[in-house]
């Protein structure tokens, strides 16, 4: 077939797959769902109230005509960004496509629907909870790297460079990192099993945006058939996911909350109730 024709083809079969899989495969959340989420960050990656793991991955693709540097990242390549929030067991929650390849990741999600439903307290989220073991109660978090920013409903890492870093603070980071490799472990398991993630795209940037969206649903309607699986033999799991676009400046004493929170979390990873028996031999 001629190359105009596979095009259609391919850009047709996209369109149906959004459409008639997207609302099963990247459903919204709900309060129950997101409570389940937690327990299983809880219990696979010993970070209690986390309802996912944040990060943006760089999508080669070809410069569209007359973008100038929009596309062009710092690993000096042209890209588009794939923003997702990802469970613990690897599948994606919420996604923003499409982005410029020189934006950052923490630009990124403050223009994003999530980054707006977190800030409003419009995303259903369960409230502040008891950390397991403890009367130490935090709010449901996020967690990201060093380039999204510290907030109430999201937790980075202690910065790396600083003197002040102690034991606690460095246990807090392994425990943290721990839990956001997922988000890592997703996007390597999308690009494995869809290699067209290992290739520079040539198409539109809408096309690419569809053909991203389409990988991403498929990723997940294929790891809920596997928990599916592992359901029938074992205990229930959940299925999920979301779309993610303004989020207004923080305040300092929101500022101050957030290092509260994180706090919270350092003590109580290096308590007897939150600390796990490997966790000193790895930092």
């Amino acid at each position: 077939m001629g190359h105009s024709t596979v095009h259609s083809i391919v850009h047709d079969v996209c369109k149906s797959i959004i459409k008639q899989l997207f609302a099963q495969c990247i459903p919204t959340p709900d309060k129950k769902q997101w409570e389940e989420i937690a327990n299983r960050f809880s219990s696979l990656w010993n970070f209690p109230n986390c309802i996912g793991a944040l990060d943006g991955k760089h999508v080669q693709i070809t410069a569209p005509a007359n973008s100038g540097s929009n596309y062009f990242n710092y690993k000096r390549t042209f890209s588009v960004v794939l923003l997702a929030l990802v469970d613990a067991d690897y599948r994606f929650i919420a996604v923003d496509i499409g982005s410029y390849g020189k934006n950052s990741d923490g630009g990124i999600f403050s223009n994003s629907k999530l980054g707006n439903a977190l800030n409003n307290g419009t995303l259903d989220v369960p409230g502040s909870k008891q950390l397991p073991g403890s009367h130490i109660s935090t709010p449901h978090v996020i967690i990201a790297d060093s380039a999204f920013p510290l907030k109430t409903y999201m937790m980075r890492p202690y910065p790396q460079y600083r003197h002040d870093l102690t034991v606690d603070r460095k246990m807090y980071n392994y425990r943290h990192c721990r839990g956001r490799r997922v988000v890592e472990n997703g996007f390597g398991i999308l690009a494995q099993r869809f290699r067209i993630y290992f290739k520079t795209i040539t198409s539109k940037p809408g096309y690419i945006e569809n053909i991203i969206l389409v990988t991403c649903i498929l990723h997940n309607y294929l790891r809920n058939n596997r928990m599916s699986l592992i359901e029938n033999n074992s205990h229930g799991e959940l299925d999920q996911t979301t779309i993610l676009n303004d989020l207004p400046s923080i305040g300092i004493n929101a500022q101050t909350a957030a290092f509260n929170v994180r706090e919270k979390f350092t003590n109580y990873f290096n308590s007897n109730e939150g600390s796990v028996p490997w966790q000193y031999g790895c930092i």
